[in-house]
């Protein structure tokens, strides 16, 4: 539970915040406005923001670069 951590997840979760629900981009917004106050999450708050992580972030497939060292 870092402030990195914090903030990545919620630098990560901006792209989706249309895509949330109405209860979901409430709480976020909230935790924006904590964050720019630079306020650490307590256990609850960050076990929320990584439930909306894991709901919404979705990573894409990494590139192969083994196609861009072929002869």
């Amino acid at each position: 539970m870092s402030y990195r951590e914090q903030k990545k997840l919620l630098e990560e979760l901006k792209k989706f915040i249309g895509k949330m629900s109405y209860t979901d981009s409430e709480a976020f917004k909230i935790f924006i406005k904590r964050e720019k106050d630079d306020e650490d999450f307590d256990t609850v708050s960050m076990s929320k923001l990584r439930a909306m992580h894991k709901q919404y972030y979705k990573p894409g497939p990494k590139p192969d670069l083994n196609s861009l060292f072929k002869s």
